[in-house]
C-alpha cells in the first residue's frame, strides 16, 4: 500500500506541475502530518533505518563534554554556559553529555543550560518524557525552533543535521546546467530535468562546483548557509559545532561521484529508490562543508578548525587514556563491546574519516581547544610541505632562468660567429 504522502504528492505535481527535487525532498522529510521527521518514529538503532554516533556508545557524548567544559573555560566560566543541540534525535546525546558532566565536572554542571531544539511536536512529548525518567530531570529544554532560543553565550552543537537539509540537484545536460524536478508518471514519480529555479542556486553551483562534467550530478544545500546564519544570528560569544558526513568543496564535487551523494536509507540499507516510500524513507546527501565555513564568515564566525570525526575523538580521549569508555562493574566481555563500538566511532574504515568535525567561533579568543589538537598539527605539517614544494619550483624557475640566460649567450655567440 503506497504511503499517505504519495497520493499528496502526487496530487500536488498533477494540479501544479513538475516541483524541484528540493521541494520533494521538502515534503518528503518535513511534511507536518506526514514526513519522514515529523512523524515521532525511531528512525536511529536497531528499530530504525540507521545508526548515529550517539546510538552507538556513551563515549561519543562524554568525549564531546569534555570539549565543552575547555570552551565553558575558555570563555571565563560563565553562567549560565548554554549548549544548544540542534537535531537531539532520541535524546541519548543530551542524557550522556548531561550524565559525564554530573560525575565528572559539577561546576560546569552548576553553570550549564541545556537547551535541544526539535521542530517535530511528537518527538518533543518523547523528548519531554524521557528526559524526565533519569537523572536528568528538570535540567534540559525543549523547544520548537531556534526562533524559541535567546541570545546565547555557549554553543551550538549538531550531529547529523545538517545533511537532512533538502538539498537541490544538478546536473549538466548537452553543456548547459540543469535542476532536477520530479514529475508524475501515472501513480509513480519520475524525473525531467528543467531551467535552474533560482539565481541562488545558479550562484551556488559556479562557487562549489564549477567544474561539474556532462552528465554527472551534484547537490546543492542552499537551506544550510541560511541555518549558519540564523545560528549566529543568535550567538552572541562562543562556538558553533557541526558534525555530519561530507567534505570541502574540492574534495565533495570531484569525478569519481558521477551520481553525487545523495542516498535513501531504509530499515539500514542505503539505495538511490527516493520515490517509492515518500514520507517513510530518509533521504540525505553529504555536506558540503566549504558553503558552512562561508556563511558563517559572512555572518562574523571564524574558523576555529576543520578535522575527522577520528582525530576530533582521539585528541579528547587521549587525556585519560579512554577512560571515559567503561562504566563502573562492567565485565571483560562488556568491556570488549564498548572497546569495539569505539572502533567504529573513531576508525577511518568506519565512521571516523567520513565524519567531519567544524568549529566556528565568535570572540572566543580560542586557539589551542583540544579536539584540534591533530587538526593543528596536520595544518602545520602541510603547510611546511607546501613551504617545501614552493621552494622547489622557485629553485627550478631559478635553473630555468639560468639555463635560458646561459642558451641566449650561446644562440648570440653563435650568430656572431655566422655574421664574421
Amino acid at each position: 500500500m503506497p504511503a499517505p504522502l504519495h497520493a499528496l504528492l502526487l496530487d500536488l505535481i498533477r494540479r501544479s506541475g513538475p516541483i524541484p527535487f528540493a521541494r520533494y525532498m521538502e515534503l518528503c522529510l518535513y511534511h507536518p502530518q506526514f514526513g519522514y521527521y515529523m512523524q515521532g518514529r525511531e528512525r536511529t538503532g536497531i528499530r530504525g533505518d540507521y545508526f548515529t554516533s550517539p546510538d552507538l556508545h556513551p563515549i561519543y557524548a562524554r568525549l564531546v563534554a569534555r570539549q565543552a567544559v575547555e570552551m565553558w573555560e575558555v570563555l571565563e566560566r560563565p553562567s549560565p554556559f548554554t549548549w544548544v543541540e540542534m537535531g537531539p534525535g532520541r535524546g541519548y546525546f543530551a542524557r550522556d553529555f548531561l550524565l559525564g558532566a554530573m560525575r565528572r565536572e559539577p561546576e560546569f554542571l552548576a553553570a550549564l543550560d541545556y537547551v535541544a531544539v526539535e521542530p517535530s511536536p511528537r518527538q518533543r512529548v518523547r523528548l519531554r518524557e524521557r528526559f524526565a525518567q533519569d537523572e536528568t530531570a528538570g535540567k534540559i529544554r525543549v523547544v520548537e525552533s531556534l526562533e524559541k532560543v535567546e541570545s546565547v553565550i555557549g554553543c551550538f552543537f549538531s550531529n547529523e543535521l545538517v545533511d537532512a537539509f533538502p538539498v537541490s540537484v544538478v546536473t549538466r545536460a548537452a553543456g548547459q546546467l540543469k535542476e532536477i524536478y520530479v514529475t508524475a508518471d501515472g501513480d509513480r514519480f519520475s524525473e525531467k530535468t528543467g531551467p535552474l529555479s533560482s539565481t541562488a542556486l545558479a550562484a551556488a553551483v559556479a562557487r562549489y562546483a564549477p567544474g561539474l562534467e556532462e552528465g554527472h550530478r551534484a547537490e546543492m544545500n542552499l537551506p544550510a548557509a541560511e541555518w549558519m546564519r540564523a545560528v549566529a544570528a543568535k550567538l552572541r560569544r562562543g562556538f558553533v559545532v557541526t558534525i555530519d558526513y561530507g567534505d570541502l568543496a574540492e574534495r565533495l564535487y570531484t569525478p569519481d561521484r558521477p551520481r553525487g551523494t545523495l542516498m535513501a536509507y531504509r530499515g539500514h540499507t542505503a539505495t538511490e529508490d527516493f520515490y517509492s516510500a515518500p514520507g517513510e524513507t530518509d533521504l540525505t546527501a553529504h555536506v558540503n562543508f566549504s558553503a558552512l565555513i562561508d556563511a558563517g564568515k559572512e555572518a562574523a564566525l571564524e574558523p576555529a578548525g576543520f578535522t575527522t570525526q577520528e582525530r576530533f575523538l582521539l585528541a579528547l580521549g587521549e587525556e585519560n587514556a579512554f577512560r571515559d569508555l567503561y562504566d563502573p562493574g562492567q565485565t571483560e566481555t562488556e568491556q570488549l563491546q564498548a572497546r569495539l563500538k569505539l572502533k567504529r566511532l573513531i576508525y577511518p574504515e568506519g565512521m571516523g574519516s567520513i565524519f567531519k568535525v567544524l568549529i566556528q567561533q565568535r570572540d572566543a579568543g580560542a586557539r589551542d581547544l583540544t579536539g584540534l589538537k591533530y587538526w593543528r598539527k596536520h595544518e602545520v605539517r602541510s603547510k611546511k610541505e607546501e613551504f617545501r614544494s614552493q621552494e622547489s619550483e622557485v629553485r627550478m624557475t631559478n635553473d630555468e632562468r639560468r639555463s635560458a640566460k646561459h642558451k641566449a649567450i650561446r644562440t648570440k655567440e653563435v650568430w656572431l660567429l655566422q655574421g664574421s
